[in-house]
């Protein structure tokens, strides 16, 4: 008797920018596999890119991350906030992206905290002659880590939003909320 194939999970964050990130990318998937799961990095793929331009080598990256997000059964976002107050835009895409396939999507942040008070803190600092913030614009306040889009999203979806807390110089790296992510999606998806 054959048994089930094991559900695979699109591993979505800003890791993928980092100077070792096929090492993160098989760290997630070992803890993954561990889990009971098939964890899938979107480097995993290897796409061909040298010698095209720019353009055809994004648009092959992209293409091939919406080929394999539709593969996946669910997806784990690391919403830390990158490049700035929110979480990685590529990641929000595809946090969106698997929402609109109707399929579970869990997120965690390293960051604790709600969106509005990193916000105002970055406000604080101030703002960067390249960011349309200004005093006076109105800034998300309902509470959670993340905007409204993309915490409803996951929690619709049937997932769960995890905060973590890492110490600091480890912020990308710890994998305590990933790890916690991986449990509940564990008891959601497989118990």
């Amino acid at each position: 008797m054959t048994s089930a194939p094991r559900k695979r999970i699109y591993l979505a964050g800003p890791e993928v920018f980092l100077p070792n990130a096929m090492a993160v990318g098989r760290a997630k998937a070992d803890l993954a596999s561990e889990a009971g799961f098939e964890g899938l990095f979107p480097l995993d793929q290897q796409l061909g890119l040298d010698g095209l331009p720019k353009l055809e080598q994004a648009r092959r990256i992209s293409l091939a991350n919406e080929a394999l997000m539709r593969s996946c059964d669910l997806l784990i976002a690391n919403l830390t906030p990158f490049r700035g107050v929110s979480m990685d835009s590529g990641t929000a895409f595809e946090v969106g992206f698997m929402r609109a396939l109707g399929r579970p999507v869990l997120g965690y942040s390293n960051v604790p905290g709600d969106y509005r008070t990193r916000a105002e803190a970055y406000r604080a600092r101030g703002i960067p002659p390249s960011d349309s913030d200004a005093p006076g614009v109105e800034i998300e306040d309902f509470g959670m880590n993340e905007n409204l889009m993309i915490a409803v999203a996951i929690l619709e979806s049937g997932g769960s939003l995890i905060e973590g807390d890492a110490p600091p110089g480890s912020v990308m790296a710890d994998l305590a909320a990933f790890s916690r992510s991986l449990e509940e999606a564990r008891r959601l998806f497989l118990d």
